[in-house]
Protein backbone atom coordinates (compact mmCIF):
# COMPACT_ATOMS: atom_id res chain seq x y z
CA UNK A 1 0.00 0.00 0.00
CA UNK A 2 1.45 3.15 -1.44
CA UNK A 3 2.26 5.75 1.70
CA UNK A 4 0.12 8.79 0.94
CA UNK A 5 0.95 12.23 0.76
CA UNK A 6 0.88 15.07 3.45
CA UNK A 7 -1.57 17.00 1.13
CA UNK A 8 -3.66 13.72 1.10
CA UNK A 9 -3.71 13.55 4.57
CA UNK A 10 -3.98 17.06 5.80
CA UNK A 11 -7.76 17.64 5.03
CA UNK A 12 -8.81 14.35 6.62
CA UNK A 13 -6.97 14.31 9.63
CA UNK A 14 -6.77 18.23 10.33
CA UNK A 15 -10.47 18.58 9.55
CA UNK A 16 -11.76 22.31 9.12
CA UNK A 17 -12.12 23.66 13.13
CA UNK A 18 -9.97 20.89 15.00
CA UNK A 19 -7.23 23.89 15.33
CA UNK A 20 -10.02 26.18 16.20
CA UNK A 21 -11.23 24.12 19.22
CA UNK A 22 -10.67 26.04 22.33
CA UNK A 23 -11.10 23.54 25.04
CA UNK A 24 -9.79 20.81 23.03
CA UNK A 25 -6.56 22.19 21.30
CA UNK A 26 -3.53 23.11 22.88
CA UNK A 27 -1.55 25.70 22.13
CA UNK A 28 1.61 23.71 21.06
CA UNK A 29 -0.50 22.07 18.89
CA UNK A 30 -1.97 24.67 17.17
CA UNK A 31 1.31 26.70 16.70
CA UNK A 32 3.67 23.94 15.43
CA UNK A 33 2.60 19.76 16.92
CA UNK A 34 0.01 19.20 14.52
CA UNK A 35 2.26 20.54 11.36
CA UNK A 36 4.99 18.23 12.54
CA UNK A 37 2.90 15.44 13.75
CA UNK A 38 1.22 15.52 9.74
CA UNK A 39 4.55 14.59 8.40
CA UNK A 40 4.85 11.40 11.38
CA UNK A 41 1.61 10.27 10.05
CA UNK A 42 2.30 8.39 6.86
CA UNK A 43 5.28 6.40 8.32
CA UNK A 44 1.73 5.14 10.47
CA UNK A 45 -1.17 5.23 8.81
CA UNK A 46 -0.16 1.75 7.06
CA UNK A 47 1.19 -0.10 9.53
CA UNK A 48 -0.34 -2.48 12.05
CA UNK A 49 0.46 -0.33 15.06
CA UNK A 50 -3.12 0.92 16.26
CA UNK A 51 -4.28 4.19 17.67
CA UNK A 52 -4.96 2.82 21.07
CA UNK A 53 -1.60 1.52 20.98
CA UNK A 54 -0.12 5.20 20.38
CA UNK A 55 -1.74 6.61 22.88
CA UNK A 56 -0.67 3.50 25.12
CA UNK A 57 2.89 4.85 24.02
CA UNK A 58 2.24 8.75 24.89
CA UNK A 59 1.05 7.63 28.44
CA UNK A 60 4.18 5.89 28.83
CA UNK A 61 6.17 8.51 27.29
CA UNK A 62 4.45 11.18 29.81
CA UNK A 63 5.25 9.15 32.83
CA UNK A 64 8.75 8.76 32.11
CA UNK A 65 8.73 12.57 31.63
CA UNK A 66 7.65 12.63 35.01
CA UNK A 67 10.37 10.22 36.64
CA UNK A 68 13.19 11.93 34.75
CA UNK A 69 13.06 14.46 36.92
CA UNK A 70 14.49 12.19 39.42
CA UNK A 71 17.60 12.84 37.99
CA UNK A 72 19.73 15.42 39.48
CA UNK A 73 20.73 18.87 37.65
CA UNK A 74 19.83 20.05 34.07
CA UNK A 75 20.03 16.41 33.10
CA UNK A 76 16.17 15.36 34.17
CA UNK A 77 14.79 18.83 34.04
CA UNK A 78 16.14 18.63 29.83
CA UNK A 79 14.99 15.19 29.45
CA UNK A 80 12.02 15.85 30.87
CA UNK A 81 11.09 18.55 28.37
CA UNK A 82 11.69 15.95 25.34
CA UNK A 83 9.67 13.47 26.91
CA UNK A 84 7.04 15.66 27.24
CA UNK A 85 7.13 17.12 23.61
CA UNK A 86 6.98 14.28 22.40
CA UNK A 87 4.15 13.21 24.91
CA UNK A 88 2.46 16.36 22.83
CA UNK A 89 3.48 14.12 19.04
CA UNK A 90 1.70 11.29 19.82
CA UNK A 91 -1.39 13.00 21.74
CA UNK A 92 -1.53 14.57 18.00
CA UNK A 93 -1.11 11.56 16.16
CA UNK A 94 -3.11 9.18 17.72
CA UNK A 95 -6.12 10.78 16.93
CA UNK A 96 -4.45 11.77 13.44
CA UNK A 97 -4.11 8.13 12.39
CA UNK A 98 -7.96 7.02 14.07
CA UNK A 99 -9.34 9.75 11.80
CA UNK A 100 -7.60 8.45 8.35
CA UNK A 101 -8.27 5.14 9.19
CA UNK A 102 -11.48 6.06 10.32
CA UNK A 103 -11.18 3.70 13.80
CA UNK A 104 -12.34 6.54 16.14
CA UNK A 105 -13.55 5.11 19.43
CA UNK A 106 -15.04 5.87 22.78
CA UNK A 107 -12.65 3.54 24.13
CA UNK A 108 -9.95 5.70 22.71
CA UNK A 109 -11.00 9.02 23.80
CA UNK A 110 -11.25 7.60 26.87
CA UNK A 111 -7.38 6.26 27.43
CA UNK A 112 -6.65 9.72 26.01
CA UNK A 113 -8.23 11.29 28.98
CA UNK A 114 -7.28 8.74 31.24
CA UNK A 115 -3.66 9.38 29.94
CA UNK A 116 -3.47 13.04 30.61
CA UNK A 117 -4.93 13.27 33.88
CA UNK A 118 -1.87 10.29 34.72
CA UNK A 119 0.91 12.04 32.70
CA UNK A 120 0.56 15.56 34.12
CA UNK A 121 0.43 14.27 38.03
CA UNK A 122 3.42 12.27 37.24
CA UNK A 123 5.23 15.21 36.46
CA UNK A 124 4.24 17.16 39.41
CA UNK A 125 4.35 14.65 41.64
CA UNK A 126 8.00 13.93 40.14
CA UNK A 127 8.75 17.79 40.09
CA UNK A 128 8.02 17.96 43.98
CA UNK A 129 10.30 14.25 44.48
CA UNK A 130 13.12 16.77 42.65
CA UNK A 131 12.72 19.53 45.16
CA UNK A 132 12.56 16.56 48.37
CA UNK A 133 16.35 15.94 47.09
CA UNK A 134 16.00 12.22 47.45
CA UNK A 135 19.78 11.40 45.76
CA UNK A 136 21.43 14.58 48.24
CA UNK A 137 22.87 12.63 50.29
CA UNK A 138 21.01 14.14 52.99
CA UNK A 139 17.27 13.67 54.60
CA UNK A 140 15.17 14.30 52.11
CA UNK A 141 12.36 17.42 53.31
CA UNK A 142 9.15 15.80 52.07
CA UNK A 143 7.39 18.86 52.36
CA UNK A 144 8.39 19.79 48.77
CA UNK A 145 6.73 15.94 47.82
CA UNK A 146 3.55 16.98 49.52
CA UNK A 147 3.38 20.20 47.84
CA UNK A 148 4.19 18.63 44.38
CA UNK A 149 1.68 15.82 44.92
CA UNK A 150 -0.84 18.59 46.02
CA UNK A 151 -0.41 20.45 42.56
CA UNK A 152 -0.49 16.95 40.78
CA UNK A 153 -4.60 16.95 42.85
CA UNK A 154 -5.04 19.99 41.89
CA UNK A 155 -4.14 19.37 38.14
CA UNK A 156 -6.25 16.13 38.33
CA UNK A 157 -9.50 17.93 39.81
CA UNK A 158 -8.96 21.14 37.15
CA UNK A 159 -9.33 18.13 34.66
CA UNK A 160 -12.25 16.32 36.70
CA UNK A 161 -13.96 19.17 36.77
CA UNK A 162 -14.29 19.96 33.11
CA UNK A 163 -15.03 16.25 32.47
CA UNK A 164 -17.77 16.01 34.67
CA UNK A 165 -19.78 18.62 32.93
CA UNK A 166 -20.23 16.36 30.30
CA UNK A 167 -21.27 13.34 33.00
CA UNK A 168 -23.82 15.15 34.52
CA UNK A 169 -25.12 16.25 31.34
CA UNK A 170 -25.12 13.28 29.74
CA UNK A 171 -27.08 11.67 32.92
CA UNK A 172 -29.84 14.55 32.43
CA UNK A 173 -30.55 13.65 29.35
CA UNK A 174 -28.71 16.50 28.07
CA UNK A 175 -25.93 17.14 25.03
CA UNK A 176 -22.37 17.23 25.55
CA UNK A 177 -21.52 21.13 26.44
CA UNK A 178 -20.70 23.49 23.54
CA UNK A 179 -17.69 26.36 23.85
CA UNK A 180 -20.12 29.36 24.20
CA UNK A 181 -22.00 27.57 27.37
CA UNK A 182 -18.63 28.52 29.46
CA UNK A 183 -19.62 32.14 29.51
CA UNK A 184 -20.14 33.04 33.29
CA UNK A 185 -23.93 34.76 33.11
CA UNK A 186 -22.65 36.52 35.90
CA UNK A 187 -20.87 40.52 34.53
CA UNK A 188 -18.08 39.97 37.05
CA UNK A 189 -17.70 36.22 36.66
CA UNK A 190 -16.72 37.12 33.37
CA UNK A 191 -14.69 39.98 33.71
CA UNK A 192 -12.41 37.70 35.86
CA UNK A 193 -12.35 34.51 33.63
CA UNK A 194 -11.09 37.26 30.70
CA UNK A 195 -8.56 38.49 33.04
CA UNK A 196 -7.75 35.22 34.29
CA UNK A 197 -7.56 34.30 30.16
CA UNK A 198 -5.06 36.85 29.91
CA UNK A 199 -2.76 36.38 31.76
CA UNK A 200 -3.01 32.51 31.71
CA UNK A 201 -1.19 31.37 34.93
CA UNK A 202 -3.62 28.64 35.24
CA UNK A 203 -1.27 27.32 32.18
CA UNK A 204 1.10 26.28 34.67
CA UNK A 205 0.03 23.36 35.59
CA UNK A 206 -0.58 21.70 32.46
CA UNK A 207 2.07 19.55 31.27
CA UNK A 208 4.21 21.33 28.04
CA UNK A 209 4.19 25.24 30.10
CA UNK A 210 4.73 22.96 33.41
CA UNK A 211 8.12 20.85 32.25
CA UNK A 212 8.84 24.42 30.37
CA UNK A 213 8.90 26.19 33.80
CA UNK A 214 10.83 23.14 35.97
CA UNK A 215 13.65 23.82 33.21
CA UNK A 216 13.72 27.21 33.83
CA UNK A 217 13.55 26.83 37.27
CA UNK A 218 16.34 23.56 37.13
CA UNK A 219 18.66 26.25 35.07
CA UNK A 220 18.45 29.04 37.82
CA UNK A 221 19.28 26.33 40.45
CA UNK A 222 21.97 25.27 38.40
CA UNK A 223 23.48 28.95 38.20
CA UNK A 224 22.90 28.87 42.46
CA UNK A 225 24.18 25.51 43.06
CA UNK A 226 20.69 24.58 45.24
CA UNK A 227 17.09 23.89 44.67
CA UNK A 228 16.03 27.21 46.00
CA UNK A 229 14.53 27.79 42.61
CA UNK A 230 12.88 24.70 42.44
CA UNK A 231 11.34 24.40 45.93
CA UNK A 232 10.16 27.85 45.05
CA UNK A 233 8.55 26.57 42.07
CA UNK A 234 6.68 23.77 43.49
CA UNK A 235 5.00 26.50 46.21
CA UNK A 236 3.94 28.58 42.95
CA UNK A 237 2.48 25.43 41.54
CA UNK A 238 0.78 24.22 43.67
CA UNK A 239 -0.86 27.28 45.10
CA UNK A 240 -1.97 27.84 41.01
CA UNK A 241 -3.25 24.59 41.50
CA UNK A 242 -5.36 24.85 44.45
CA UNK A 243 -6.57 27.81 43.49
CA UNK A 244 -7.39 27.62 40.27
CA UNK A 245 -9.41 24.22 41.18
CA UNK A 246 -11.57 26.43 43.40
CA UNK A 247 -12.28 29.40 40.43
CA UNK A 248 -12.65 27.16 38.16
CA UNK A 249 -15.38 24.90 39.89
CA UNK A 250 -17.60 28.91 40.82
CA UNK A 251 -17.10 29.16 36.51
CA UNK A 252 -18.70 25.97 36.06
CA UNK A 253 -21.36 26.81 38.33
CA UNK A 254 -21.92 30.44 37.58
CA UNK A 255 -21.93 29.49 33.71
CA UNK A 256 -24.94 28.29 31.98
CA UNK A 257 -22.35 24.73 31.20
CA UNK A 258 -24.90 23.06 33.69
CA UNK A 259 -28.00 23.87 32.26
Amino acid sequence: MSRPSVAELRPVVHPEGVKDRRSGEHWAGRMYMREISLHIDPYLVNTKITPNQLTYLMVVVGVLGGAALLIPGLTGAILAVVLFQIYLLLDCVDGEVARWRKQTSITGVYLDRIGHYLCEAALLVGFGLRGADLFGGGRPEWLWAFLGTLAALGAILIKAETDLVDVARTRSGLPAVKDDASVPRSSGLALARRLAAALKFHRLVGGIEASLFILVVAIADFVQGDLFFSRLGIAVLAGIAILQTFLHLVSILASSRLK
